[in-house]
């Protein structure tokens, strides 16, 4: 197999002989090589084949930002995921839990903690999920020495619990609706067309697909942090004014208000969706 792609010193891809894109990763694969030399398959420590077009994009912008530790992680929990669970899992997820682990570990060593307002109910009935939310949270603190609350482990466990959502979820056509209702509030407010192939915008469509399930189940994020909800709103003041659109149309058609906490993570998904 010749190299096609260089993304860091630890991945690169290649096409295999169906002429199927792989994205391949080993420690020090791609060090001082160029596209067109030969991988040398003595290093190769994982191999994904991008059979999607559009999870194939995310990921490649996913391999720019995140470090090979976070997808050696992520590879572990979702291994002990299979063999716990028994179930199979989608190459979204293994994007979307690799982001969320690295804007975790981001956030937490700028000094911001999320308290999860649902970890009560995910420890009571989703006992597997959160054990293994547990498990990476040892395995984070092992590799890249952070250690995290209980909280975190919730909302990993949270991804495991939503990673079919289409195959088990009954309000998935309601669920489609809002956040097909939400984008065009978005659109029309910022008069501007979405980059569909952007993990900014993919990112948004995770936190929207949450966000409908809260608001399905009658579930709010609780308000934990002032001053952070009162920086953002300060900072990003166009994106509050569209969060208030969205909030005043959940309110008429659900009767449900939109917490500080809700409109907080609302706007910074806003501002990173449109700020290209």
């Amino acid at each position: 197999m010749k190299i096609v792609q260089v993304y860091n010193n630890n991945v690169i891809s290649t096409f295999n002989e169906k002429n199927e894109e792989l994205v391949v990763m080993g420690r020090g694969l791609a060090f001082q090589k160029k596209p067109g030399d030969l991988v040398d398959e003595e290093k190769i420590e994982k191999t994904f084949a991008l059979k999607n077009k559009d999870m194939s994009e995310k990921f490649k912008t996913l391999l720019y930002e995140v470090p090979i530790e976070y997808m050696e992680i992520t590879e572990e929990i979702i291994n002990r995921a299979k063999s716990k669970l028994g179930r199979t899992l989608s190459d979204s997820f293994y994007i979307s839990l690799t982001d969320h682990i690295h804007f975790a570990v981001k956030r937490k060593e700028k000094g911001y903690e999320i308290k999860n307002a649902l970890l009560w109910e995910i420890k009571r009935f989703y006992k597997e999920e959160f054990s293994i939310g547990m498990k990476a949270l040892q395995l984070i603190e092992e590799r890249l020495g952070i250690l995290f609350p209980e909280d975190e482990a919730g909302f990993i466990a949270m991804h495991l619990v939503n990673a079919d959502l289409n195959q088990e979820m009954p309000n998935i056509a309601n669920i489609t609706k809002v956040m097909q209702t939400i984008l065009n509030i978005v659109k029309y407010h910022y008069k501007m067309e979405f980059d569909e192939d952007s993990l900014n915008y993919f990112r948004f469509l995770t936190h929207l697909k949450f966000f409908a399930q809260r608001l399905y189940s009658n579930t709010y994020i609780e308000d934990d942090d002032p001053f952070l909800y009162e920086l953002v709103k300060q900072k990003h003041k166009e994106a509050f004014e569209c969060t208030e659109k969205i909030n005043e149309y959940i309110e008429k058609q659900f009767n449900y208000n939109l917490t500080d906490n809700e409109k907080l993570y609302l706007a910074i998904h806003i501002q990173r969706v449109v700020n290209r």
